[in-house]
């Protein structure tokens, strides 16, 4: 069976992203995206929203080929090239990805009971939270950045009833941010 690892950014007040989608509230950092990547490189597989596959779709694609891209841009890139991708969506035609539109959960569920290596969603509130509803998230890692956004996207906007969640590991990075691995308690 497949793990179904969720990476996350939020604010310190619960948001991933300003109420226009922009992420400029959240500070890069080498040093995280280099953790980050560590984390991916062990999947082999993206499972994201339609907004959240456009936005990594419209940089990571031809980052390493930017003679200013850092080490860990590089990496990031070239994982993101090589990685099978799995998009939520209703509104996406004509892409080379799979795209799952009507009754996701289920696919999932059935992706999920395969062998093989770890998926893992970047973001997409929509689409996790739905995933959160149903258990399929394995385990998550939140990355609280050292900023309040007073209104945006909230990250938690979907989900009806607790989860008991079993934190294993943290991570401290020089712009400040705190990352938290949490693995679903059942």
């Amino acid at each position: 069976m497949r793990e179904i690892q969720l990476i996350v950014h939020i604010s310190l007040d619960g948001f991933v992203a300003s109420e226009s989608g922009s992420l400029d509230g959240f500070q890069p950092g080498e040093d995280n995206l280099a953790f980050v990547t560590d984390i991916a490189e062990q999947a082999d597989t993206i499972l994201s929203g339609r907004v959240t596959y456009d936005m990594l779709n419209v940089y990571w694609p031809t980052a390493a080929k930017n003679p200013a891209a850092t080490k860990a841009e590089v990496r990031y890139s070239n994982w993101y090239n090589d990685t099978n991708k799995i998009i939520v969506s209703r509104t996406l035609k004509g892409s080379n990805e799979m795209v799952l539109s009507e009754d996701f959960i289920s696919n999932v569920k059935e992706i999920k009971s395969k062998p093989g290596k770890p998926i893992v969603i970047f973001g997409s509130p929509s689409v996790a939270g739905q995933l959160m509803e149903h258990n399929l998230i394995d385990v998550y890692w939140i990355f609280v950045n050292p900023v309040i956004f007073g209104k945006g996207i909230p990250w938690f906007k979907t989900l009806n009833e607790s989860k008991k969640l079993k934190i294993t590991e943290t991570r401290k990075f020089i712009n400040g941010e705190m990352g938290l691995k949490y693995h679903l308690t059942k």
